[in-house]
């Protein structure tokens, strides 16, 4: 079959098919609107790691209870600005640079932050809300758990990314089960745990960021390896 258009191979069910797809005014074809172009999008994903690292990294350490500290409102600046707001923006770059698990990634935790922050804030009224500390450490455990639940989604997702990015799904995950533990059952120590787990999933989000940074240079004196698997591509038989 022949029309006015650029003739083009589909393969469906195994099968090779000619086809056609007809052109523009100017000539161009279907395919060359298709087509990926490149972009211009600088790699965000060093900030969005860096801003998450850092919010983690000081609620963590007032969970753990460093230094005698046990009121977190100094993170709330932090959770709006830098765990909230630069790291949405780095999740809505990542998306037209076809990164769809970072971009999930770093708007969904960009979101957590303002929500956490939100949830404190004195003048949005919500913790004011509950009638006891205990029915709000409930709902705050409840909140944990959802995001839990978020994160091992993720971590499934990074299974086939590279051995950083399971590390730090899966100490995220098991900091949010630990959080939300100590919150419903009211234990103290078991939230410290969680504050320690926090700590540790921040370092390494800074290396993970880091290693992003080192690649992005071309003069970059040292590379931080992330334990990328190796892809075996089938042998073709001719």
């Amino acid at each position: 079959m022949t029309t006015n258009g650029t003739s083009l191979d589909i393969l469906e069910k195994g099968a090779t098919v000619h086809a056609t797809r007809p052109q523009d005014a100017v000539g161009r074809s279907a395919d060359y609107y298709n087509a990926p172009r490149p972009t211009r999008i600088a790699n965000p994903g060093t900030l969005g790691l860096f801003s998450f690292a850092s919010t983690t990294l000081m609620l963590s350490l007032y969970n753990a209870r460093a230094r005698d500290i046990t009121h977190t409102n100094v993170v709330l600046g932090m959770a709006i600005f830098c765990g909230g707001l630069a790291q949405l923006l780095a999740g809505m770059w990542e998306f037209p640079r076809g990164n769809t698990f970072a971009g999930t990634a770093f708007t969904s935790y960009g979101a957590f932050w303002l929500s956490f922050a939100t949830i404190n804030l004195p003048f949005t009224g919500v913790r004011a809300a509950f009638a006891s500390q205990e029915e709000f450490a409930n709902a705050v455990g409840i909140y944990l758990v959802t995001w839990f639940l978020v994160t091992v989604f993720l971590l499934i997702a990074a299974l086939r990314k590279n051995i950083a990015f399971i590390a730090l799904f899966a100490f995220l995950a098991v900091t949010f089960l630990v959080l939300a533990i100590g919150d419903l059952y009211q234990i103290v120590n078991v939230t410290r745990a969680g504050g320690g787990l926090g700590v540790v999933t921040a370092f390494i989000a800074y290396y993970i960021g880091l290693s992003e940074l080192l690649a992005a240079e071309d003069m970059a004196i040292v590379r931080l390896p992330l334990g990328v698997f190796e892809r075996h591509v089938p042998a073709t038989h001719v």
